[in-house]
């Protein structure tokens, strides 16, 4: 199942992706909501081998998610490769310049099964595809407006 949203940000490209990677707001995030996260890979490099391992409670199951930096191309985007139960998913994140203060940002999220069990749930969540698709890109839209007013607000 994929998964797609783009966005125009009035930010230029280098703040987008520096707060796309700024990985220590995103782990602390996740801990706020109750998710234990494991840093794991290369932690002396920017990005790319950097690996997570996440484990949280999702609808009264424990979950665990581990991912990792597949490719780092800065500024212009990254791609991460994911896996949680029987699914896999691959989120590429990529920023285009459209001028000096504007800039697009494209995701494309592509999850596949893994196992018979996650075969099947796909089956069943292809009947939310909608829903879900517009909460994917009701996030990524959250995301651009918050980088905005946080650009237009004046700092003290």
């Amino acid at each position: 199942m994929r998964f797609t949203t783009r966005e125009d940000i009035e930010v230029p490209i280098a703040e987008v992706f520096a707060a796309l990677t700024d990985f220590e707001r995103i782990e602390r995030e996740a801990l706020r909501r109750g998710a234990e996260v494991e840093r794991g890979g290369d932690l002396s490099s920017p990005g790319l081998g950097r690996r997570w391992t996440v484990r949280f409670r999702h609808r009264g199951r424990d979950r665990e998610l581990s991912t990792g930096i597949e490719t780092w191309d800065p500024p212009r985007g990254l791609s991460t490769l994911g896996r949680i139960g029987g699914f896999e998913g691959r989120m590429v994140l990529d920023l285009t310049e459209l001028s000096p203060r504007r800039t697009r940002l494209r995701v494309d999220l592509d999850v596949k099964p893994r196992s018979l069990t996650a075969r099947l749930m796909l089956q069943s969540l292809k009947l939310a595809k909608a829903s879900l698709s517009n909460r994917f890109k009701a996030r990524f839209h959250g995301f651009a407006r918050q980088l905005e007013q946080k650009r237009q607000t004046p700092t003290r």
